[in-house]
C-alpha cells in the first residue's frame, strides 16, 4: 500500500460547499430582490478568503461574509439571518458519492482524517448528520488558523504520526488545499467538483472528477 493516510478538505470535497451556500444564502438574497442571473458562489469565496486572514471562529466569519456579501449586492441582510446561514452549515448535503466512497476507503486500511477550515462542533454535527465514516479530524480551531496556512498539515503530522511519503491530501480546493499542499510535499488529488479551469501554474498529482475515482489508484 503506498499510502497509510488520507487526509481530506470537507466541505466542497466531501459536502456540497456550493448547494449549501446557494440554497441558504442565496435563498435568503433571493428573497430580498436579488436577482437570479447573479451568481453567488464565487462573490461568495472571494469574500471568505480574504476574511480569514486572521482568525476568528467559523461562526463569526460566515456570520461576516453573509452580511458583506448581502451589502455589497444591494440586499443587506439582518445579524440574526447571517447567524442562520451560519447554523446550516451541519445541514448541507453530502456528494451523492461520499458516504459509500469513505466506508470503503475504510475497508481497504487508509485512516481518513478531515482537515476543515471550520470550528469543531460544527464539523462533529456535519459527520453525525451526513453519516460520514472518518477516523479523526483537524479543524481551523484547533490550529488557531484557516487554511491554505499550513497549520493544519503540522498538527496532523504531529498527531497522527504519520509520513508526508505515505500520505495523500485529497481536496476541490486549488487555493485552500492544493496549492499547500504541493508546496509542503505532499502528494494531492484534486476532485473537481465544479469543472473549474486548473490554473496554468499549478499541478496536482492526480486529478479526478469526483471522489469515487480515487478509488482507482488505492488498492
Amino acid at each position: 500500500m503506498k499510502f497509510s493516510h488520507l487526509t481530506f478538505d470537507c466541505y466542497g470535497t466531501l459536502i456540497d460547499w456550493r448547494a449549501g451556500i446557494e440554497l441558504n444564502l442565496g435563498g435568503l438574497l433571493r428573497e430580498k430582490g436579488l436577482a437570479s442571473e447573479v451568481r453567488l458562489f464565487p462573490i461568495y469565496l472571494k469574500a471568505e478568503a480574504d476574511e480569514e486572514g486572521k482568525y476568528k471562529s467559523y461562526r463569526e466569519v460566515l456570520r461576516d461574509v453573509a452580511m458583506k456579501v448581502a451589502e455589497n449586492l444591494g440586499t443587506p441582510i439582518s445579524e440574526g439571518q447571517a447567524s442562520s446561514f451560519a447554523a446550516s452549515v451541519p445541514r448541507w448535503p453530502a456528494f451523492s458519492d461520499t458516504v459509500e466512497t469513505m466506508k470503503e476507503l475504510g475497508k481497504r486500511g487508509y485512516k481518513r482524517i478531515i482537515l476543515s477550515n471550520v470550528d469543531r462542533d460544527i464539523l462533529r454535527e456535519t459527520i453525525l448528520r451526513s453519516g460520514l465514516d472518518v477516523d479523526g479530524y483537524i479543524t481551523a480551531q484547533d490550529v488557531g488558523s484557516y487554511k491554505p496556512s499550513t497549520a493544519h498539515w503540522n498538527k496532523f503530522f504531529d498527531d497522527y504520526q504519520a509520513s508526508e511519503q505515505r500520505t495523500l491530501h485529497v481536496a476541490c480546493s486549488i487555493y485552500h488545499d492544493i496549492v499547500p499542499a504541493s508546496k509542503l510535499g505532499i502528494t494531492n488529488a484534486w476532485i473537481n467538483r465544479y469543472s473549474e479551469t486548473k490554473p496554468v501554474d499549478v499541478n496536482p498529482s492526480y486529478v479526478f472528477g469526483d471522489l469515487k475515482e480515487i478509488l482507482k489508484i488505492l488498492a
